[in-house]
């Protein structure tokens, strides 16, 4: 149910059309909910039809002109009582984790490749938050959006710092294991 949340906070940063939204997504809510671009274009009709969003009049009416939508009440209503409403954290489902999970009884081969694949692909999303931080939170960006912008970006960087050391001390300890190819019981 996440998805129309993300478009109804999106809508209210900035009315967008669909093909905007989707660039946002790409570059902004999508590091923390991705979304395809006919996901993004199914859910504005969804929303159009809930009464939460409107297309904007055009300034000149165009055959295959873009539509761009703004939130109503009733969105930035829905909006504000999904942001009020609690919600349990989710449990960690990590792909990379379970395949670990079946090496230590069918064998590790292949998995270190991945391993360090993960890590260098961890690193360069740490690189890039911290572009986006020194670039976007100056001491001059102290407004309330702004310091909950950066908390959401502090977030990712916790995270992949989490995932790089992690994957930092796991290729440490595969260099420790005796036959890392072998499966356990052979």
């Amino acid at each position: 149910m996440s998805l129309p949340h993300a478009i109804l906070t999106a809508l209210l940063e900035r009315p967008s059309s669909g093909l905007e939204l989707t660039r946002r997504f790409d570059m902004s809510i999508g590091y923390f909910w991705s979304a395809t671009h006919q996901q993004i274009y199914r859910e504005l009709g969804r929303l159009e039809t809930r009464g939460h969003i409107r297309a904007l009049p055009a300034e000149q009416p165009a055959r295959g002109q873009k539509k761009a939508y703004e939130v109503l009440p009733a969105g930035r209503a829905e909006l504000a009582r999904w942001t009020a409403e609690a919600q349990d954290p989710k449990p960690l489902r990590d792909t990379l984790l379970l395949r670990l999970r079946a090496a230590a009884v069918v064998g590790t081969a292949g998995i270190e490749d991945d391993l360090r694949r993960h890590l260098t692909l961890h690193e360069r999303q740490l690189a890039e938050y911290r572009e986006i931080e020194a670039r976007d939170f100056g001491p001059d960006r102290d407004t309330a959006q702004d310091r909950l912008r950066h908390l959401i970006l502090r977030a990712g960087i916790d995270l992949e710092t989490f995932w790089t050391g992690w994957l930092t001390h796991a290729l440490e300890e595969f260099g420790r294991l005796p036959d890392a190819s072998r499966p356990r019981g052979e």
